[in-house]
Parts: structure tokens; sequence; C-alpha cells
């Protein structure tokens, strides 16, 4: 009976082992991830975000990002029109075929970049940006930086490896640009559409991104595939009023991604809520500005006076600590203090309080020109 019991005992480890060993991998499946929300910038979840990767097609969230500024500024618009040339048309890897000579959209051209992630319709429009190439990937790097991104650097707009050197980023660093390209809503009518078509119906789109089709509050966004990079996305998603982000790159099979990048969505909307805060502006003092133009301001506070919180905290206390005063010059964007969140005491969460405005500093130059003017 004790030798059954064994054998029985035994067994039931055996068979269970390997699934446990499978259930780990899919854990360690990719080489970098992270969970952020998108509405206040918090990192939920961080597994080696940091680490300079390649990054294949998700190179193209920040292209992106640089177009929908360029029509947000009227710069360009969706119904101009962009004529293929010889170097967009050269491009390989996934393409919707353009030929030179060719006349197409922003818009279609746009609808190819997101959902088929096409390189040369993502070339064709960098160049209509910024007027070659080389001139989108400087602002590519230079809009990185703007960012504070200490983990990117772009040699090209659409993430083709195969002969770059110094093309990389960090789960984070991507995670941090999916946030700024989803502040534009016309993102979205794109990144959410499964199937569509272009040249009157000749050319048909299928979403590279399978999320789209399966994932409950799915908004876009990217996917990437090289194998250098392995396989790797950026999900975007929406629920009651949270936007979260994940990224994933160097997974090891197209489904490791997807469902890494799954789990982890699920994971901040199954623990995490967005808290809207009762602020009392009666305690946001003003701060002086030592030999500033203007003699005192009262901070501002960003991000809509929200917080990330866990769902399980629901009474909050709040300790307002502003600086007395700081000297001129100051910069639209420093920070003059911070409202501490707490529960029970403990800090939960915190909103800084920054300047809504530049503050000159008074000086020989200001007072003469001060003067002139008057004269």
């Amino acid at each position: 009976m004790k030798r059954i019991t064994v054998f029985i005992i035994s067994l039931a480890i055996f068979i269970t082992m390997p699934a446990t060993v499978y259930a780990q991998e899919k854990e360690i499946s990719a080489k970098s991830s992270v969970l952020m929300c998108i509405d206040t910038g918090d990192v939920l979840i961080d597994n080696n975000s940091h680490e300079r990767l390649s990054l294949a097609s998700v190179t193209k969230i920040m292209s992106l990002l640089l177009i929908f500024e360029a029509i947000d500024s009227g710069k360009i618009n969706l119904d101009d029109m962009v004529t293929a040339d010889e170097n967009a048309v050269s491009k390989g890897g996934s393409q919707i075929w353009l030929e030179v000579g060719e006349q197409m959209s922003v818009s279609d051209l746009l609808k190819a970049v997101i959902i088929a992630s096409a390189n040369d319709a993502c070339t064709l429009l960098g160049e209509y940006v910024a007027g070659s190439e080389s001139a989108f990937v400087e602002l590519m790097n230079q809009k990185a930086g703007e960012l504070g991104l200490k983990d990117t650097h772009f040699e090209n707009c659409t993430g083709l490896d195969d002969s770059t050197n110094n093309h990389y980023s960090s789960a984070y660093d991507l995670a941090v640009i999916s946030c700024e390209v989803m502040k534009y809503n016309i993102i979205r009518d794109y990144s959410t559409v499964w199937l569509d078509s272009l040249r009157d119906g000749k050319t048909e789109l299928n979403n590279t991104n399978k999320l789209v089709n399966t994932y409950d509050g799915i908004t876009g966004l990217k996917t990437g595939t090289t194998s250098n990079a392995g396989f790797c996305i950026s999900a975007t998603a929406s629920r009651d009023g949270l936007n979260l982000v994940s990224v994933v790159l160097g997974a090891q099979t197209s489904d490791d991604r997807f469902n890494l990048a799954a789990s982890l969505l699920d994971y901040g909307f199954a623990n995490y809520k967005l808290e809207k805060l009762d602020i009392d502006e009666a305690l946001i003092t003003p701060v002086k500005i030592n030999r500033g133009v203007i003699k005192e301001i009262v901070p501002a506070v960003y991000s809509d006076s929200a917080i990330l919180i866990a769902k399980d905290i629901t009474e909050f206390e709040y300790e307002y600590n502003i600086k007395e005063s700081v000297e001129a010059p100051v910069k639209k964007g420093d920070t003059l203090g911070e409202i501490i969140v707490k529960s029970g005491g403990k800090e939960v969460s915190k909103l800084t309080l920054h300047s809504d405005c530049d503050v000159q500093r008074v000086d020989f130059k200001y007072i003469f020109t001060a003067l002139m003017k008057n004269i």
C-alpha cells in the first residue's frame, strides 16, 4: 500500500512539474516588459524595462508621434496627396507595394502604417513631414531628447534592422512615447481597425495586432518582429476611464508577446483605478518669486488632480507642502511644491505642483528695455 501511495505521489509531481516549468518560462519569455498608466505615467510592473534592445517596427510609434504633431499643427493634412519616390518604394519588409509616382493620401498612408506596418508608407510620410528620411530621423532623435528618453536612438523610421548599428530603445522609453501618441485621439480611428483596404479595395489590410480582435478595451498600438528584435508589441487599452500601456520586447514567440501584454493589462485593470481627488485650492498658497518680473505665482496641479490608486483604497488625507519662495528665472513646469496623498497615515501617492508660466529675472537688460518702452 505504501509503495502504491509513493508511486501515486511521485506520478503527480512528475505530471505537474512540466506545467510549473512552462508557467515560469511564460513569465520570463520576454527580454523586457513594462506596464504604465497613460494618464499619470506611473509604472505598475517593471521587468528590465531600461535595457537597450532592438525594437523592430515598434519604432514606428515615434514616427507616428511626429506625423500626428505635424497634422495637429496644420503642417500637413489628412487629405494631402503624397507622391511615392524611389527611396520609399525601395523599403523591404512589410509594405503596400507603392510604385514610383503613385499618389496616396496621408490618411491612407496612415492606415498602411498603423494597420499593416508598411515600411514604404512610413518612409514616405516621414519624407513628407521633414523633407527627407534622414531629416525625419533627426527629428525622431530630437523628440526623444525632448521627452527625456535616455535609452533610445533611431537610425531609421521603420525599424528595419538588418543594416543598423545604433538603433535601439527600451520598454520604458517606448511606453513614454506611446503615452504621447495616445494623446491624439485620431490614432484610435486607425489603431482599433481590424480589417480595411486601400486602392478601392484592391489592397487588403489586416491589423498586425491581434489583440484588436480579442482584447476588451484595446485601443492600439503597434507590433514589431525581426530576427534581431524577436517579437515585440506596445499594447494600449482603456477601461472605466483608466488608460494603460504594456510594452513587451524580445518575446520568444508571437503568442508570447500577445499573452504577456494582455496579462499585464489585465493586472492593471484588476488592481488599479483613477481617483479624482478633492483638492482644497485655498490651501495652494502663492509662491514668491525673488527678483522676478512677476512677484508671485500660484502653483498649478497637472493631470487634472487625478491619481492612480489601488482599488481597495477609499479614504484619503492630504498634506500640502508648498515652497515659500524661489529665485527667478522660473520656467514653465518647474516644481513649486507637492501634495502628499495618504490613506491610514501612509503615503499612497503624490501630486506635483508646477509653475504654469515662465517668469523672467529682473536684470539690467530687462530694466533698460522697460525704460526704453516708457520713453
